[in-house]
């Protein structure tokens, strides 16, 4: 059986949600909109369901807004956001290491005439709170960082972050996907103006997203239609999809600290295995401050995408920072942001566990990985044997 770890990239849909999920797909398959007996089953699963997802960050129901993933909700709030408010000013902070999806809506707002600051992160890919606030002008209206890198694990000062935003009267919006149903968010409590969310990434089905807005924030929407989402995100609700998501949320507020717990027991058990036993091995990301089923590596004298093809030959599922799972030719930004070379980069593994990881795994990483890595050094010119 396969020692599939690589979570972060894309979870399996919790047969619980499954279930959850089929009467919106067959018998109470209803438009929320329409005025008869199987709309209004569907209109009510659909408040009940932004009820439950809005317990899970202590907002208000009416400030969620349903999405077809985190990228259109990361659209609807940096982009709506922008246009909406930019009589007040011009300028927009965010990190280095945000996901890519957030680095390409800068590209387009500054493009359409907005100023991007991007801050640097340390070795570990932490932002400082006081490089942040520095940065911040008369001309800024908002402020985007993400809760927790997808890619290195590092997670970030949100509620200092937010504090510093409140101060300054910004808006302040987190990409919180990466942390979904591993840290505990409260978007008072982080003085959070919007946040995106992912139902996959917490065993929820794909293609569906919320955006958190605070009440009070103004948006231009982004998808143009019947006005449904408060008129915020036009098109008939996915249903079943957000059934879905609203079960993922039921299931995580359950079982989360457990889960927890046994992912951090597994991460640590790779860290101090691989760092341990491999020679030039070195972990990417802060070595506290990360997500409990992260560990990011790098290794000397290997080539990413050739470690994680032999990996997956011997049943070993992972991901890198190499250009093939990036698809450009340039290895990832987030890496380069923590100092390192090409070479560093291209050097990568990321292992990411989750709820339906066992033991088993983890000793399979550890009994193939070492000897793949000798015999890929050997090959390469890139590595001296020291």
């Amino acid at each position: 059986m396969a020692a599939y770890l690589d979570y972060q990239s894309s979870k399996p849909v919790d047969p619980r949600v499954i279930d959850a999920m089929v009467p919106y797909l067959t018998t109470s398959f209803g438009n929320p909109s329409s005025l008869h007996t199987t709309g209004e089953e569907a209109r009510e699963a659909l408040e009940e369901s932004r009820e439950t997802i809005a317990g899970f960050i202590n907002a208000d129901a009416k400030d969620i807004i349903f999405t077809s993933g985190a990228t259109e909700a990361n659209n609807l709030a940096l982009i709506g956001f922008a246009l909406r408010n930019k009589d007040k000013g011009n300028h927009i902070v965010t990190t280095e290491t945000e996901h890519i999806s957030i680095h390409n809506i800068a590209k387009y707002l500054a493009k359409a005439g907005f100023t991007v600051t991007k801050i640097p992160v340390d070795e570990f890919g932490k932002v400082s709170v006081d490089d942040l606030a520095g940065s911040i002008t008369d001309e800024t209206i908002l402020v985007s960082v993400g809760y927790a890198s997808n890619e290195i694990g590092t997670v970030q000062a949100i509620a200092e972050i937010g504090e510093t935003c409140r101060e300054k009267e910004i808006a302040f919006h987190s990409d919180a996907v990466a942390a979904g149903g591993l840290l505990p968010m409260d978007v008072e409590r982080d003085n959070l103006s919007l946040v995106s969310l992912s139902s996959n990434d917490i065993y929820g089905p794909k293609g569906l997203g919320v955006l958190y807005r605070k009440k009070g924030v103004k948006l231009i929407p982004q998808v143009i239609g019947g006005g449904q989402e408060f008129g915020l995100r036009s098109g008939t609700e996915n249903i079943a999809g957000i059934v879905g998501m609203a079960e993922a949320v039921r299931i995580m507020r359950q079982e989360m600290a457990g889960e927890v717990e046994r992912f951090k027991s597994i991460r640590d058990q790779l860290i101090e295995n691989i760092l341990g036993k491999i020679p030039r091995s070195y972990l990417n990301g802060h070595p506290t401050e990360r997500l409990p089923n992260n560990a990011h590596f790098r290794f000397d004298g290997v080539e990413g995408e050739s470690l994680l093809l032999t990996l997956n030959a011997r049943g070993v599922m992972g991901s890198t920072g190499s250009a093939c799972s990036s698809k450009t030719l340039e290895p990832s930004h987030t890496l380069l942001s923590l100092g390192l070379t090409h070479e560093q980069a291209h050097g990568s593994l990321e292992l990411t566990c989750g709820r339906f990881n066992k033991q088993g795994d983890v000793d399979t990483v550890l009994e193939v990985l070492p000897g793949i890595l000798e015999r890929l050094r050997k090959l390469s010119p890139l590595y001296d044997g020291d």
